[in-house]
């Protein structure tokens, strides 16, 4: 799976596998991608983020509710 670049500067859910086989589902603001990293801003810390696009395992665009 890949993520396409025209996610960049939007909002995304994603689930995530880490290195140690731990899931975890965020809501991201994509900041860039290149070379199969995505660089990001975590919405719920305010923390800045990576992760490996071959380790997300589904994203989507936030419903609005």
């Amino acid at each position: 799976m890949r993520m396409p670049n025209k996610y960049v500067g939007s909002t995304m859910e994603v689930i995530y596998m880490n290195r140690a086989g731990e899931l975890s589902q965020r809501l991201i603001y994509v900041r860039s991608l290149a070379d199969g990293i995505v660089h990001a801003l975590c919405l719920r810390t305010g923390e800045p983020r990576t992760f490996l696009v071959s380790n997300i395992l589904a994203w989507q665009k936030p419903k609005s509710g």
